[in-house]
């Protein structure tokens, strides 16, 4: 779970980054059907589930 929780937080956070920079992410870009406010709503959901899961798990082996 902790890396599923690292690579979810490391996708979430360039997914916020990218539309700055004028990119994103093929896989993503179905969000933007929804609306900008509920793009950046699930682009932050997923980086805070991805934090929730790595600080969760990080010192289980």
């Amino acid at each position: 779970m902790k890396e599923l929780g690292l690579g979810l937080f490391l996708v979430g956070l360039v997914s916020l980054v990218l539309p700055f920079l004028g990119m994103k992410f093929m896989f993503l870009s179905w969000i933007e059907q929804w609306g900008e406010t509920t793009a950046w709503a699930i682009r932050g959901g997923v980086t805070l589930l991805g934090l929730v899961l790595w600080l969760a798990f990080r010192n289980r082996d």
